[in-house]
């Protein structure tokens, strides 16, 4: 990939001095891991609306799905404010190419789940979502959207990143002279990453593909993406991914001596039982599609969905 993924970030995490204390709350992995595959697109709701450096923090108080910004401490309600900047703000962002959004957990702005929400008795309830954030993924309904606080989880820091390269090859692919040949090598090369994620789906976008022919381009493409993304957003767990690699195993039929084939599948079936992580039979599978020269395998992004530095497939 020639340019870098374009992700939406909330601005106090790069490090900014933005927040309604004067500080920051700089990550790490996302400014020095992440940050070497990926170019950000700074948001601070607060500052952009024109409220200042330091500043009255803000809580959500009232219904849950519809509840009102209002300051802490002299209880000033700013909410039509900030929705009419949000609005104006998610439209300049669909020019921006992203490819996902990095929120600030637990931000009345900017928090994308179990935002504090506040009752008419001054009870808090983690219930609520922030109100840019609301805005910004009825927006994109499909783009991957996560929290800095959640992608110190492996599992959701790896569907994060495995969806917002696969989407960016996809937007890569889509970019070019559309055709029903294109559609189908992207498929082919993302088979079995997609089988790792939902066999119905898998079946339903391989449908979709063998009958292209009679839909018009348009409609196929945004079907398949749908699809896709909806795929991608369903996480992979071990059982799934051994099926995968017991698949992939099959392959190799005709070169394997009994004694490897037996070998993979007990590393298969440790992995299945989640005694070691998934890059452990990758490892060998990788070895053996080399060794062979597995034309099909060969091709599969499940094999390398993102950079080996960002060590994504190494937790148990």
């Amino acid at each position: 990939m020639n340019n870098k993924i374009r992700l939406g970030i909330s601005t106090c995490l790069l490090g900014e001095n933005v927040r309604f204390d004067g500080g920051h709350k700089l990550d790490h992995f996302l400014t020095d891991t992440l940050g070497q595959y990926v170019e950000y697109v700074p948001v601070c709701p607060e500052v952009e609306c024109g409220f200042g450096i330091p500043r009255e923090s803000f809580r959500l108080v009232g219904e849950p799905e519809n509840p009102r910004l209002v300051t802490t401490r002299t209880n000033v309600d700013h909410t039509d404010r900030m929705l009419a900047w949000a609005k104006k703000r998610v439209q300049e962002l669909e020019k921006e190419d992203l490819c996902g959004y990095i929120f600030k957990s637990g931000s009345p702005s900017s928090g994308m789940e179990r935002v504090k929400v506040y009752d008419h008795n001054g009870v808090p309830a983690k219930v609520g979502v922030g109100i840019f954030a609301r805005a910004f993924m009825d927006n994109f309904p499909l783009l991957p959207v996560e929290e800095e606080g959640r992608l110190h989880d492996p599992k959701l820091r790896e569907n994060f990143i495995e969806r917002i390269f696969t989407l960016k090859r996809w937007r890569e692919t889509a970019g070019q002279k559309q055709s029903l040949g294109t559609l189908v090598d992207f498929h082919t090369r993302h088979k079995l990453l997609i089988l790792a994620h939902s066999t119905e789906i898998h079946r339903a976008m391989g449908k979709l593909v063998a009958e292209g022919k009679g839909t018009p381009l348009k409609i196929l493409y945004e079907k398949y993406q749908t699809l896709l993304m909806q795929a991608l957003q369903l996480r992979t767990t071990a059982k799934k991914n051994a099926n995968v690699l017991q698949h992939m195993l099959g392959y190799f039929k005709d070169q394997l001596s009994p004694d490897e084939k037996q070998e993979m599948l007990e590393i298969i079936n440790q992995y299945r039982q989640e005694l070691f992580p998934l890059i452990v039979p990758l490892t060998l599978m990788n070895h053996y599609v080399r060794k062979y020269d597995q034309p099909y395998l060969k091709e599969q992004h499940y094999l390398n969905p993102h950079p080996v530095e960002l060590q994504l497939r190494n937790h148990v």
